[in-house]
């Protein structure tokens, strides 16, 4: 298949790029570089040995994206580009509605136009919001508790409207995806995490601890309902969800659908353990400090992903141990990720 990968050089789209290239796929990236670098572009060429198309620019741009579909006639769409930062969306909402709700409208538009009828949608766990009960399934109720999560519930409700529209063109094979937390890198160590400023996610910022970029991780409250007083999440490997991108993409290609699947592996770990399971994988300390709660978060968040192990023939193949120990190759090689001096 011909793949567009909005969001392309982002950390998850860079890892799926890869994972759709080994499988035989022709893929093209698309991003603005807002939050992301052309050195990820760069390392994807260098993995895959061979020239990836890259197109940089932005999804709510109408020329530059009909310039796109008019260039390659495409299969389908992965769609990654979004803002992701929980504490960001609630600060700034409105930039969150711009660049992720009236974006994607206007990536859908010109898809239509394009007669692209296919899209993969990242969408987040933070649409359960504060679930009453784990594991978390799809039937869970959607409720988010932050802008972030919000305009993701936004975008997967434009998706089934539109899959549901009785007109001439409708998207007729949608996947949404709700994954977890991302961690980890390629096995290799060329391409992972590479926050542009202050890393919002765990994982890179106790990273930057420990390769020396900062002097210590603030742990975002300690007095919530769970054995350590740690927020607990569920952690998946970067690359175990770039292959359930693949599996998606190749679900949607059997027949028209709109699917729903958590991305998981069904098991959580608190802040505190993530940081004792990295301090193994780089054999140092992190030093830390516990500080308030961060608007939005909820105390305990893992997946039920039964339903991607039965529809997909997907599961999560990565222990914890092995997210720290990928992360930290990735990050030992590349102190400052791809902008290295």
């Amino acid at each position: 298949m011909k793949v567009l990968v909005t969001g392309g050089a982002g950390y998850i789209g860079s890892h799926t790029a890869i994972v759709l290239v080994d499988a035989g796929h022709d893929v093209t990236l698309l991003d603005n570089l807002s939050n992301s670098s052309a050195g990820a572009v760069a390392a994807v060429r260098q993995l895959a040995a061979r020239d990836i198309a890259f197109k940089r620019g932005d999804i709510g741009d109408v020329p530059f994206l009909d310039a796109v579909f008019e260039d390659d006639r495409f299969d389908a769409v992965i769609h990654f580009a979004a803002f992701k930062a929980v504490g960001e969306s609630a600060a700034d909402p409105l930039r969150y509605y711009r660049n992720n709700v009236a974006g994607t409208a206007c990536l859908l538009e010109r898809m239509a136009a394009h007669d692209v009828s296919a899209i993969v949608f990242s969408s987040s766990a933070t649409v359960y919001g504060e679930a009453d009960h784990m594991p978390i399934n799809e039937a869970c109720p959607l409720a988010p508790t932050n802008p972030y999560g919000r305009t993701k519930l936004v975008v997967e409700n434009m998706l089934r409207d539109l899959y549901a529209a009785d007109a001439a063109f409708r998207v007729s094979r949608v996947s949404i995806l709700r994954y977890f937390n991302p961690i980890g890198a390629h096995p290799s160590g060329t391409i992972g995490e590479a926050p542009q400023d202050v890393p919002n996610n765990l994982l890179p910022y106790v990273a930057q601890v420990a390769v020396g970029q900062r002097e210590q991780l603030q742990v975002f409250g300690g007095d919530y309902p769970t054995p350590d007083g740690t927020c607990i999440r569920d952690y998946v490997h970067v690359m175990d969800l770039a292959r359930g991108h693949l599996k998606a993409l190749e679900h949607l290609a059997e027949k028209p659908r709109l699917a729903v699947h958590n991305l998981g592996t069904g098991r959580g770990h608190s802040v505190l353990e993530v940081v004792r399971a990295f301090e193994t994988a780089c054999g140092r300390s992190i030093p830390y400090r516990v500080i308030g709660r961060r608007p939005g978060d909820v105390p305990v968040s893992f997946a039920d992903a039964s339903r991607a192990c039965e529809e997909l023939g997907w599961s999560a193949e990565h222990d914890l141990a092995r997210m720290c120990e990928d992360t930290w190759r990735w990050q030992a090689t590349h102190p400052r990720g791809y902008n290295e001096v």
